[in-house]
């Protein structure tokens, strides 16, 4: 379903509103989420251009979000990182895949993939961040 970069890329974006008000580098979102300060570095700058999060430089900078950041839905980080193929592609691979011309499994897999879309769509980045700030929810193992 989701590409192991956005999985990453949507944890960070958490943790960032998890840490709201602050600067964050890139080395304790990379630690507190388990993933590679590469991948995470990259990622991050994938989504200041895109305008999902900022950044600032120099010695009190870093990444941070702000409160329409985290307002918006989480759909615009995984169209930012993985785009639209999760709701177009179809599930075998086919080139040729609609409801005029199926796969053997689009009818079965297009609600699925709809609610899905659905669930990105209107779940803010807020939403996912109250399970951390309550402590019911984690980021990482």
């Amino acid at each position: 379903m989701l590409s192991i970069t956005c999985k990453i890329g949507i944890k960070a974006v958490i943790y960032l509103a998890y840490r709201f008000g602050e600067h964050t580098g890139i080395k304790e979102i990379a630690a507190s989420i388990n993933a590679s300060e590469h991948t995470v570095g990259k990622l991050l700058q994938v989504l200041v251009k895109k305008g999902v999060i900022n950044s600032m430089k120099g010695p009190s900078g870093g990444f941070y979000i702000t409160r329409a950041q985290r307002r918006q839905p989480v759909m615009n980080v995984l169209q930012a990182i993985d785009g639209n193929e999760l709701f177009t592609a179809c599930v075998l691979g086919l080139n040729k895949c609609s409801s005029t011309q199926p796969c053997p499994m689009h009818h079965d897999f297009k609600p699925a993939r709809d609610q899905i879309k659905a669930f990105f769509t209107t779940r803010r980045i807020a939403d996912l961040c109250d399970g951390v700030n309550d402590g019911w929810a984690y980021l990482v193992n």
